[in-house]
């Protein structure tokens, strides 16, 4: 959906890009809501004319200096102009790096470093992986080692890793980045680039038969490529799943069968318990086929991810000096350690939540209890304002936690 990103900053401003459904830049500006100018009336004027040109429907902030504040004044003004705007505080871990990449800069020549970084931070919302995989592995900040381990074996196990969530789940044909669509089966780099110019030119994919008039995509590579490329909202159903095109005929032959449409079975798969796999076979498709031609209608467009939902930090909360011992907050976890786990609380300093805190029972490694991105709740047990420091606990707090 149309999103608009935010990289919050103070003296500085808050630096905004406005990103369409398939993630192109529409429009940027900067706006000053937070001290020290507080020009809000300025600031709502912008936000205002944005959002009401481009249908925004997301807004989202980075979590690096100033976010806190620049999220309250969002939240005041989409409450004021009663809009319906969902908006989240998302990682900005590594976007100041990005923004002033080389890639960065191909990608968009006209921009400043500023606004490619408020691009990022709306990307990270709309597309997180089609992001994150243009970051150099150890700008991310996950992990106690990263930087300490071998970064071309790194590099190789996490373009393992992406290929092979890219070969589970697909990616969006409408919003996936150039470094994720070289991951396919198929595409590599050139191709990747001349879709994502395709895709510039002349907006979105609106069925993968488009993919035959992407230059330098051939026959060979529309095979390989084809079922791992998805399109939501497509003209036809099947573009959202991982069916590849030359079974559509098998999918409408089950419906002309079933006396339903094509559209019935992607969106409910009751009436394929009536189907036999194989009074299907044949015209060269075997029974392995059709059982996962079955198996994909029964979970199209599948998710493993779970529902997100934003974390509400305390509003009460902007800075270290408003914390108290046994105060009970929400946190995010951004960094998980053979120690224990750092946790954002929604202010500048991350929390430190040991291992020997992490549960009411003996906790040996952390990585077992708590994920990076997940939300938790954790009391305040020490407040060190001089260095810094916050410790942080679980325990008695039962769990009730839930991933963003």
């Amino acid at each position: 959906v149309p999103t608009l990103g935010i990289d919050p900053g103070f003296r500085s401003g808050c630096k905004i890009a406005v990103l369409d459904c398939s993630g192109s830049v529409l429009d940027t500006a900067t706006i000053y809501p937070t001290a020290p100018r507080n020009d809000t009336n300025a600031a709502a004027e912008t936000l205002r004319r944005l959002i009401q040109e481009h249908a925004v429907q997301l807004v989202a902030i980075g979590n690096g200096t100033a976010s806190r504040e620049t999220f309250t004044f969002m939240q005041t003004f989409l409450r004021g102009e009663n809009l319906d705007v969902q908006c989240a505080i998302v990682s900005e871990a590594g976007a100041s790096i990005y923004s002033a990449s080389e890639l960065a800069a191909a990608e968009y020549p006209d921009l400043d470093v500023t606004h490619r970084g408020a691009v990022s931070i709306a990307h990270r919302l709309q597309d997180p992986l089609a992001e994150l995989v243009k970051l150099d592995p150890a700008t991310i900040g996950v992990g106690q080692y990263q930087h300490d381990v071998d970064q071309k074996e790194l590099r190789r196990v996490l373009n393992r890793e992406v290929e092979s969530c890219v070969s589970r789940v697909g990616v969006d044909l409408n919003t996936a980045s150039a470094p994720l669509l070289a991951r396919v089966s198929g595409v590599g780099s050139a191709v990747a680039e001349q879709i994502v110019t395709y895709r510039n030119r002349h907006g979105r994919f609106e069925n993968r038969q488009q993919l035959h008039d992407v230059p330098r995509l051939g026959p060979v590579a529309f095979e390989q490529a084809s079922g791992f490329l998805r399109i939501s909202d497509a003209d036809n159903p099947l573009d959202a799943t991982a069916v590849h095109p030359e079974s559509y005929s098998v999918v409408n032959a089950m419906a002309n069968r079933l006396q339903v449409t094509v559209k019935t079975l992607v969106e409910d798969a009751t009436p394929l318990c009536a189907v036999d796999p194989a009074d299907f076979v044949g015209d060269g498709i075997g029974l392995e086929t059709i059982t996962d031609i079955l198996r994909e209608l029964r979970q199209p467009a599948r998710d493993p991810r779970d529902e997100f939902r934003p974390v509400k930090f305390d509003d009460s909360v902007r800075s270290i000096e408003d914390l108290c011992e046994g105060m009970k907050l929400n946190g995010v976890v951004t960094n998980v350690t053979a120690f224990g786990a750092f946790v954002d609380l929604g202010i500048h300093q991350d929390g430190l939540l040991h291992v020997s805190r992490m549960a009411d029972y003996f906790v040996r490694d952390p990585s077992t209890e708590v994920a990076v991105g997940q939300a938790i709740r954790v009391e305040i047990i020490d407040v060190d304002l001089d260095r810094g420091r916050i410790s942080l606990s679980r325990q008695g707090l039962g769990r009730h936690d839930h991933s963003t």
